[in-house]
C-alpha cells in the first residue's frame, strides 16, 4: 500500500515511467467508445451533422489521453487510506482532463458544450471510482500484474458482486 505522497512523488520522479510505459490502452479503448457515444448522443439535438464531429473529437482525444488518465488511476490504486486516493485521483482526473477536452470542443465549436462536459465529468466520477476498485483487485490494469482483455472481461461480474477477482 502507498500514501498519496508516495504516488506524487513517484509520478514527479518518474512520470514517463508511470504515465508513459504503463500507459493504459485498456482505458484508452473503453474510454474512447464510451465518450464518444456520450457525445454524439448529448449533441444529437444538435443534427446529425453536429453529433457526429463531436463524437469524432472526443474519440481522438480519448484515444490518445485515456490511456495517461488509466496509468495515473493505476498509479493511485494502491493509496491507503482508500477514500483519500478515490478523492484525489477523481479531482486530479477531472481538472486535467476535462480542462482539455472544453478546450478541443470549444476550439472546434461542439453545440452543447456545457452539457457535453457535465455528462462527461460525470462519467468520469463513476468510471474513476469503478476503475480504482477493479484495479485494486487486479483487473483492467496493464503491466506485469495484469490479465489479458479476455480474462479482465470475464471477472468483471465477480467486481459487481463484490467478490475478489480470480484467474
Amino acid at each position: 500500500m502507498k500514501s498519496l505522497d508516495q504516488v506524487f512523488l513517484n509520478l514527479w520522479r518518474n512520470p514517463g515511467e508511470l504515465l508513459v510505459r504503463h500507459w493504459n490502452w485498456k482505458s484508452a479503448l473503453w474510454s474512447s467508445l464510451c465518450r464518444s457515444s456520450l457525445f454524439f448522443a448529448v449533441n444529437l439535438n444538435a443534427g446529425l451533422r453536429a453529433a457526429f464531429w463531436a463524437m469524432l473529437a472526443e474519440f481522438i482525444y480519448r484515444s490518445v489521453s485515456a490511456g495517461f488518465y488509466g496509468a495515473l488511476t493505476q498509479a493511485f490504486r494502491k493509496v491507503e487510506p482508500r477514500w483519500k486516493g478515490m478523492i484525489v485521483a477523481t479531482i486530479v482526473l477531472i481538472t486535467v482532463s476535462h480542462s482539455i477536452e472544453f478546450l478541443i470542443h470549444w476550439l472546434r465549436g461542439t453545440p452543447n458544450l456545457f452539457a457535453s462536459i457535465l455528462a462527461s465529468m460525470v462519467f468520469t466520477t463513476f468510471s474513476t471510482l469503478f476503475n480504482l476498485h477493479a484495479m485494486r483487485r487486479g483487473v483492467l490494469i496493464t503491466g506485469r500484474e495484469s490479465h489479458g482483455l479476455l480474462t479482465d472481461l470475464r471477472l468483471l461480474p465477480t467486481l459487481f458482486r463484490g467478490e475478489r477477482a480470480h484467474t
